[in-house]
């Protein structure tokens, strides 16, 4: 059982326990390059696909000025994380790793350069590209496709970066999902990314650097990924960080009989839900609408206080 695979981790962020998660686990401190971010803050992961074929918007930034301009915008937005990405999630023409490589790693060092401070993220599932990113400039490895390259944990390891584990299930990078079902979708959740941490604190993996993923819709269908976003408090409860990818996502886009560009409103009630329910960070497309919806709810939570208050007192 999940429960049983968590070795490696430190004592006081013990593993889920064979019948379930136990009672939440003190959140640590997040430290992702030269910063720490408290238990209770909630950011925002910046998405900026150095793609021509992403499936939202694709292309966008596809020209390396287009997305520097991107960086910027979302740098003023409120964004705390930037994620590159030289790779689109699903199927399509082949993208070799030399490709990959230049696609992100000369664009990542431009913005190490241009933001000394900005946490830079890499999504990618592959070591070679891993290492040319954090070679760069890269502070995070953002592997959404589930550990599928174990070297990229050494990598990590080696840059003293952080590492993203997430679930994929028995999905394949770039391919979809076909009549994937799980007798319990969480447990297989559990089950696979605290493995994924385990395994990166035993590569040399800092485990405070150490962030897991439910990867909404991959290896998974519509009901899985609301069945995962409802059941998000599991995850927390095992003390690592969870990250959620919902932003413009095929689930929403199914629960409501939406296309991509009208996901907007419900992304943002998805992302409400989730940092509710404990998830700290939110990789996003529209950046300053996901930090105000964030805002509101730290606030509701007591965390932050309103930026003005003056109904009723003046």
């Amino acid at each position: 059982m999940y429960g049983e695979r968590m070795e490696g981790r430190p004592p006081r962020h013990p593993a889920a326990g064979a019948d379930g998660p136990g009672p939440t686990r003190e959140q640590a401190s997040l430290r992702l390059g030269g910063r720490s971010f408290a238990p209770r803050r909630l950011l925002v992961m910046a998405i900026v696909n150095r793609t021509p074929d992403s499936f939202y918007r694709p292309g966008v930034t596809w020209d390396e000025a287009a997305a520097m301009d991107r960086v910027r915008q979302v740098i003023a937005e409120g964004a705390d994380i930037v994620d590159v990405g030289g790779v689109p999630a699903g199927p399509g023409s082949d993208v070799a790793p030399v490709e990959e490589i230049r696609r992100t790693a000369s664009f990542i060092a431009a913005v190490r350069g241009a933001y000394p401070d900005v946490v830079i993220s890499v999504d990618t599932y592959r070591h070679e590209a891993g290492r040319e990113a954090c070679a760069a400039g890269a502070d995070l490895i953002n592997d959404s496709w589930g550990g599928r390259d174990p070297r990229l944990a050494e990598v990590a390891a080696e840059f003293g970066a952080g590492l993203v584990c997430a679930h994929a299930g028995p999905q394949q990078p770039r391919t979809r999902p076909l009549r994937v079902s799980y007798p319990d979708v969480m447990a297989d959740v559990l089950d696979r990314t605290l493995t994924l941490a385990g395994r990166a604190v035993k590569a040399g993996v800092d485990p405070a650097r150490i962030v897991i993923d439910a990867a909404h819709d991959f290896g998974k269908n519509t009901w899985h990924s609301l069945e995962v976003t409802r059941r998000l408090p599991e995850m927390a409860a095992t003390g690592w960080p969870v990250l959620v990818s919902v932003s413009n996502k095929d689930f929403i886009g199914e629960t409501l009989d939406l296309p991509a560009e009208e996901r907007v409103p419900g992304t943002l009630a998805t992302t409400s839900v989730c940092a509710w329910l404990g998830a700290r960070i939110f990789r996003a497309h529209q950046v300053r609408q996901t930090r105000q919806a964030l805002d509101m709810v730290s606030a509701i939570r007591g965390d932050i206080p309103p930026a003005r208050a003056i109904r009723g007192l003046a």
